[in-house]
């Protein structure tokens, strides 16, 4: 378990380095759009869409009115689940 949870905090740094937030930002309140979570994952928006609609995976969303947000948190452990092979 420590390692999956080291594996998340890793990526966690990576999204945010490569979003260029800075530190400051808490990865469990920083919210990002569809078309930045689908950037993170490199997939179109619609196929987040699509994955939405059709529940084909759990990855959690947040929803106001027609607008999608993703928690980078929440995004770090959904790819930390689909890690195959390695340490």
């Amino acid at each position: 378990m420590d390692h999956y949870n080291d594996l998340i905090k890793q990526i966690i740094v990576e999204i945010i380095r490569q979003l260029d937030c800075g530190k400051d930002i808490s990865p469990h309140q920083l919210m990002l759009s569809e078309r930045t979570a689908a950037a993170v994952l490199q997939v179109k928006p619609s196929t987040l869409q699509n994955w939405r609609c059709t529940r084909r995976y759990d990855l959690r969303y947040f929803k106001t009115g027609r607008l999608v947000r993703y928690r980078v948190a929440d995004l770090a452990e959904w790819l930390a689940k689909r890690q195959i092979g390695g340490r």
